[in-house]
């Protein structure tokens, strides 16, 4: 097992989560926060949480993500939402088939803690993006944005979605490439106090996000 491992968050308002998330992180990883344009003070409370801060300006999901990817100097790479749903103690669990040579890429699939921490819009439309990869070979039952991976490997890839379809884009791409996926279940929460999911948060943000799946869907190559 690696004696250090860097954990991306990426993050966009989430000041009121940061400490919780940063706090507990397992001995040996370290955080690396990418503001992609916070106006709440995030970027200062992660420094004083003892983080790596990396500002992106360009907005997207994915942008923050491939940012902190190339900032990370770790052989293994975790990337973790910065608002509270996920408790970070469950990495080691994800990192565990990685480091062990077992999986190439490992990935949470939420189980909500208790009704209401998932929106039924959010929940649909995961179950229906989730059904279309299973027809093109990828078997998975979730797009959970908590995962591990070799960085040079997903670097290696060639993702190129900035927005909300970097997740759905790394997994059609790992499946073609014949990497070895593990799904895992994961406890998800309610987000912390005072943050605001941008997808699941609103209708309007699932929709955002079905669109750019729907893209993705349209000009990336699966398995064969």
């Amino acid at each position: 097992m690696p004696t250090q491992i860097d954990v991306v968050l990426p993050c966009l308002d989430e000041a009121a989560a940061l400490p919780g998330v940063l706090t507990a992180l397992p001995p040996g990883y370290r955080a690396i926060v990418v503001d992609n344009g916070s106006r709440d003070g995030s970027p200062e409370v992660a420094a004083r949480h003892g983080a790596r801060v990396v500002h992106e300006p360009r907005r997207g999901y994915g942008a923050a993500v491939h940012a902190g990817i190339e900032a990370a100097d770790t052989e293994l790479v975790c990337v973790l939402d910065a608002d509270g749903s996920f408790d970070p103690r469950q990495l080691p669990a994800l990192v565990a088939p990685v480091a062990g040579g077992v999986a190439d890429l490992a990935v949470g699939r939420r189980r909500p803690v208790r009704l209401g921490v998932w929106p039924w819009h959010a929940r649909a439309g995961t179950a229906l993006v989730a059904a279309l990869l299973r027809h093109r070979g990828v078997p998975l039952r979730d797009l959970s944005p908590i995962r591990v991976a070799r960085r040079e490997a997903l670097l290696g890839l060639g993702v190129t979605d900035r927005a909300f379809g970097y997740p759905l884009e790394l997994l059609i791409r790992a499946a073609a490439a014949g990497w070895r996926i593990h799904e895992l279940d994961v406890s998800y929460a309610p987000r912390a106090a005072g943050t605001r999911s941008k997808v699941s948060g609103s209708v309007r943000g699932t929709l955002r996000a079905t669109r750019d799946f729907a893209a993705v869907l349209r000009t990336v190559d699966g398995p064969r």
